[in-house]
């Protein structure tokens, strides 16, 4: 495939300043927040849309972490008060990819799913994958193709297989999966 890897992948949001000594709630965006936001790691910011963080923004080192709610509660060396850390409220954390562990078999990182063909077990070919939405339990792949879009649950019984070197990946529906089709916006 043509895709380049990316050089560094969002892990989390900063949502909002929490207390008055600089410590912020993070949303986690990343399987394993453990070691995203473990003691030591240093994480770069950037804006929501991008695919680099910004090289103007400083890197944050986590002093502290701890889950709090559904997220993690985070304390970055030298963000020491609210303002510092209003000032920085809003932005994503990324982190290098050769910081982030090694995923283990069968794993795919979200940005390898993207432009993957996407195939029935009989040879159907389906479309392209032009979108991964995390919705909880089951993450969603938003394929379009020639008949238009379709969502497709990411859950090992309807994808059977995904080939990173070949860029596809193989789905087994069920009935009726296919046929609920929306217009593609190139119709």
């Amino acid at each position: 495939m043509g895709r380049r890897d990316p050089s560094h992948l969002v892990v989390g949001h900063l949502n909002k300043p929490h207390g008055i000594h600089g410590e912020f709630y993070v949303w986690p965006l990343t399987d394993h927040p453990e070691r995203a936001f473990a003691p030591g790691v240093v994480l770069l910011l950037g804006e929501q849309d991008a695919d680099e963080p910004d090289p103007d923004l400083p890197p944050l080192r986590v002093a502290a972490s701890r889950p709090f709610q559904r997220g993690f509660l985070i304390q970055f060396g030298g963000v020491d008060d609210r303002n510092q850390a209003e000032a920085l409220r809003g932005r994503y954390l990324f982190q290098a990819m050769e910081d982030i562990a090694p995923l283990a078999e069968g794993e795919v990182f979200y940005h390898q799913l993207l432009d993957m063909e996407v195939v029935t077990v009989d040879g159907r070919e389906v479309g392209k994958v032009a979108e991964v939405f995390d919705m909880g339990p089951t993450d969603l792949l938003e394929v379009r193709g020639p008949r238009g879009v379709v969502m497709v649950p990411y859950r090992p019984e309807i994808v059977v297989e995904v080939d990173v070197e070949d860029g596809r990946l193989t789905v087994d529906p069920p009935d009726g999966l296919l046929d609920l089709q929306g217009e593609s916006d190139d119709a």
